[in-house]
């Protein structure tokens, strides 16, 4: 008889005993009363020395003892009462032996109810029986989770395996991810396979005095690939995986978080060599002292078996631990050191020929036209993660489903592009004046960028509502220019930004100018400020008075020259922007004329609309 058999039976043994004690007790109740109440309906209570009052006046027609004259059911009436006929409860006290006599004395009906007694057969399931099924029970139902399969891990809810490990265990992991699935982190790639290679040949390592290391953490932004590196190093090295996140670990009660970490290890230690991945490893990482508990925080115990569990006394040879983080700045130092985690592997954000390998492992399975140019998708998405490309292209397969069309064609990847990128489509407005000022707002920006060789070309240019936004212009980033920016190009983007402001105040006038650019007008803050207090690019000096945690500390004095160089940059690239607008209105309104026509104008269209006209190329100083 297999496991779940015995449950099934132990279960229905459980229900029975169940109803019969409720019954018994129902049947049983001490006084009796339950089964009389239930005949005649509820009845109200009255305390003993009122039941005394109604007996002198006359008021009570009938009295019930039960549980050897310690409870009564009297029938009364009364004006009180309505005079109509109730059934009330009295609670008679000890030492009322008077009681019968006054009841003959008023010549009232009384009658005794004997207590019904248990069987022998009632009393022993009552008293041992029953409470040992319901406590066995109980046991039984709790320890259902060791009936789980062992790669789906312990139910947390078990009291009886709250200190066992949560981790998922796989002996020969087919996760269906190879090296060869991964595209975009070359460096973080290579890294893994010689970690596969000491795992397969390590005679090849020891020969020369190599270790294999004992940890190797993942660090970079969400969605750049790191769970997606671990479960292809599960794959290849076919070796025992245990994956587990580390808010797995975190408990209210104290003790439990370091238990489960030593039934990991432990089981790890059984199965080695074998892999140990913990995701989001921050979550049990992160710095001692700085939670409320101090030293004796819960989470902070569970770090401290960790760290005696990578590198302490006890050596745990061929456990290979790999964890996956994007907040690597804030895990204890202890964590960081070589001898717990080796290796710290980044694994950023792809640069363009990284996308394209990305667009083209996404895309294998994926039937795109022959117009559908991935590198040109990957000129287009700086910035994106492997996460965000392959949403992209799911993005145009759905689209193109909902076209049911049964192949993907150029107009779905660039419609999903500009979906991902600036937010879902919305209605076209109407050829208002609203319309009009938005169509020279989008130009400005455009023709700004156009005009100054330090920033990135226009891309496109469109009157279709998108997210928040009434209409946008997208630019094509010069990736090479990304990390390194120079004061010139901080400059081009505050004045190319400001120009769609300038360009309805040149246009319709000052009393136009609408709060459409007030996104606009916190981005140019927010450089200038940066450049001021982070970057030294002011007069106020190379003096760094700001950083990412807090704002240095600084006196009324310095502030006030913060935001008076703040003002300047901002002032100066707005005359700059004027500038450009100035000398380049022809050639605007012709741009808003064929933006008002299509709606919406790529790079190329609008690059030949403005080649035939003078269009000064201004750098800005």
């Amino acid at each position: 008889m297999d496991r779940t058999s015995i449950q099934k039976i132990f279960t229905g043994i459980f229900l029975i005993a169940c109803i019969i004690f409720g019954v018994n007790k129902l049947t049983t109740d001490d006084s009796g009363i339950l089964n009389f109440e239930t005949g005649t309906g509820s009845s109200s209570r009255m305390t003993y020395g009122r039941f005394l009052e109604y007996l002198e006046m006359g008021w009570v027609n009938q009295v019930d003892l039960y549980d050897n004259s310690r409870n009564a059911i009297v029938q009364a009436s009364s004006p009180e009462l309505g005079s109509r006929p109730q059934s009330i409860r009295v609670e008679i006290p000890i030492g009322a032996s008077q009681l019968i006599q006054k009841l003959k004395d008023y010549n009232i009906d009384f009658d005794a109810h004997p207590t019904q007694k248990q069987t022998l057969l009632m009393m022993v399931a009552s008293n041992l029986i029953i409470p040992f099924i319901f406590i066995g029970g109980l046991i039984f139902l709790f320890g259902k989770s060791d009936n789980l399969p062992q790669n789906s891990g312990s139910s947390p809810m078990s009291p009886l395996n709250a200190g066992k490990s949560p981790a998922r265990f796989d002996p020969r992991p087919d996760t269906g991810i190879n090296f060869s699935d991964i595209a975009g982190i070359d460096e973080a790639k290579a890294e893994f396979e010689e970690i596969v290679s000491f795992l397969k040949e390590p005679d090849r390592y020891t020969r020369v005095g190599a270790k294999i290391p004992k940890g190797v953490l993942l660090v970079g932004p969400p969605g750049t690939g790191k769970t997606l590196l671990a479960k292809a190093i599960a794959n290849e090295a076919n070796v025992p995986f245990f994956s587990v996140a580390g808010s797995e670990f975190v408990e209210m009660f104290i003790g439990i978080g370091a238990a489960r970490i030593r039934d990991l290890f432990t089981k790890a230690a059984e199965n080695a060599p074998c892999i140990v991945f913990i995701d989001e490893i921050d979550a049990v990482g992160r710095e001692r002292g700085s939670g409320i508990g101090g030293g004796n925080d819960e989470r902070e115990q569970t770090l401290n078996q960790l760290l005696t569990e990578m590198d302490g006394f006890k050596e745990n040879k061929g456990v290979i631990v790999v964890g996956a983080t994007n907040r690597v700045d804030i895990l204890d130092g202890a964590l960081l050191r070589p001898g717990r985690f080796d290796r710290r592997i980044t694994v950023g954000l792809p640069d363009r020929s990284g996308r394209i390998g990305i667009l083209k492992v996404h895309a294998k399975n994926k039937p795109l036209a022959e117009n559908v140019s991935l590198d040109q998708l990957a000129n287009r998405t700086p910035g994106f993660s492997g996460a965000d490309l392959a949403n992209l292209l799911n993005e145009a397969a759905i689209l193109a489903t909902r076209y049911k069309k049964e192949i993907i064609s150029n107009n779905e990847v660039n419609e999903a592009a500009d979906r991902v990128i600036g937010g879902i489509a919305g209605t076209s407005m109407e050829d208002t004046k609203n319309k009009r000022l938005i169509a020279y707002h989008e130009i400005g920006h455009a023709i700004a960028g156009s005009v100054i060789p330090d920033h990135d070309e226009v891309e496109k240019i469109t009157l279709i509502p998108r997210g928040g936004a009434k209409g946008l212009t997208w630019f094509t980033p010069d990736e090479e220019n990304q990390t390194l920016i120079s004061r010139s190009q901080l400059l081009a983007r505050i004045t190319v930004t400001l120009a769609g402001r300038v360009t309805e105040q040149l246009v319709f006038g000052d009393t136009e100018v609408t709060t459409g650019a007030s996104n606009d007008l916190q981005r140019v803050t927010t450089i200038a400020r940066q450049m001021v207090t982070r970057y030294g690019m002011s007069v106020i000096g190379p003096i760094a008075l700001e950083n990412d945690d807090s704002p240095v500390d600084y006196d009324n004095k310095l502030a006030n020259r913060i935001d008076t160089e703040v003002c300047k940059i901002i002032n100066h690239c707005e005359n700059v922007a004027k500038k450009i607008i100035l000398d380049n209105r022809v050639v605007i309104d012709l741009a808003v004329e064929k933006l008002l026509d299509v709606e919406t104008l790529d790079g190329e269209e609008f690059r030949n609309i403005i080649e035939s006209y003078t269009v000064l190329p201004r750098k800005i100083n």
